[in-house]
């Protein structure tokens, strides 16, 4: 919706559309969509509807007043090449829509109209609507592939930061591996059954696998089991994921950038190797002090050459621990295809 507001209004001085526009447009959107085999029900679904192209209740909605504004090269220079793995962290395009729409969103805005202070409950709806012309100009600017790449990106990041699954009461898992000594056998066999029933949900991210293994171990340890039990039995981060092809486990980079559909080869995305990393026992701090993206100076410092080492040798053990130092944090991906 975003893309196509802004290149159907790419011949005009507005970025948004007229509301009877809107409408038809709106309407036309869902069909053409649902003839490809989308759910008819889209916007009963998502938060979407035919407002969304008008631009709503923002006060700014032309192409010359919006540059007046904003800082259009800093809102370009953003967004132009979005990062997939630095924007869900440290974000740049993110902070920089958010100030685009907060400024014009402020436009014409008396100081004694609560109505348009941003944080009050009318605020937060205009800065929202804004947000959608700011999107709109931006794919102006952009090329569709381009905004089709950010905006997915964008979206990976929000679906990211939570666990999808649904995990049943795990008593018998806590029955068997209560203590902290369990019986290997039984604790392993109770864990890998509740597990599977897991693996049938859906595919995840690595991401959201960190954290639904840290949901997970943190119910059981309420539960009174007190031994890393994914250690015990070997449990990895794919195994939060669906499974295909009998024990293949494969995680995502990011929702939903990594799934393509081509009319030849069907559905394919890539998996990520971290799948084979053992999942993390949640510590004793909270999990809300749980980061998935630590800073670069939280990775261990390279070790200091000694004097016997060649440079040769040395450039090689260097080169080998950044590689491993990337690969933990940005793992190596491969190619797999949904059967």
């Amino acid at each position: 919706m975003h893309i196509f507001q802004g290149v159907y209004s790419s011949e005009s001085d507005m970025l948004v559309l007229q509301q009877a526009t809107a409408n038809y447009c709106f309407s036309d959107l869902i069909n053409i969509l649902a003839s490809r085999g989308a759910n008819s029900t889209i916007p009963t679904l998502c938060p979407v509807k035919s407002s969304y192209l008008t631009g709503g209740s923002c006060p700014i909605k032309d192409l010359v007043t919006f540059e007046k504004i904003v800082n259009a090269s800093k809102l370009l220079d953003s967004c132009s090449m979005v990062d997939p793995l630095k924007e869900c962290c440290r974000p740049i395009c993110q902070p920089a829509i958010v100030e685009a729409a907060f400024k014009i969103s402020l436009r014409g805005a008396s100081m004694l109209d609560s109505s348009r202070i941003p944080g009050s409950t009318a605020g937060i709806t205009v800065v929202n609507d804004c947000k959608g012309v700011v999107y709109a100009w931006l794919s102006r600017k952009l090329s569709s592939e381009a905004a089709n790449t950010a905006y997915r990106i964008l979206s990976s990041c929000k679906v990211n930061k939570v666990c999808p699954l649904e995990f049943e009461e795990p008593s018998s898992v806590i029955k068997a591996c209560h203590g902290m000594a369990p019986s290997s056998l039984s604790c392993c066999s109770a864990l890998n059954t509740y597990v599977a029933s897991i693996q049938k949900q859906m595919l995840i991210t690595n991401r959201q696998a960190i954290n639904c293994a840290t949901l997970f171990g943190s119910k059981l340890e309420k539960g009174g089991v007190t031994t890393n039990i994914y250690e015990l039995c070997k449990v990895d981060l794919k195994d939060f994921s669906l499974q295909s092809y009998g024990q293949q486990g494969c995680l995502l980079r990011s929702l939903p950038a990594d799934i393509v559909f081509d009319n030849v080869t069907g559905f394919s995305f890539t998996c990520d190797l971290s799948d084979n990393i053992a999942a993390p026992w949640p510590s004793s701090s909270s999990l809300s002090s749980l980061s998935l993206c630590a800073p670069e100076m939280s990775l261990p410092a390279l070790p200091i050459p000694q004097a016997s080492v060649s440079s040769g040798k040395l450039y090689l053990l260097v080169s080998m621990l950044v590689s491993i130092l990337i690969n933990i944090n940005f793992p190596l991906k491969y190619t797999s295809s949904a059967p």
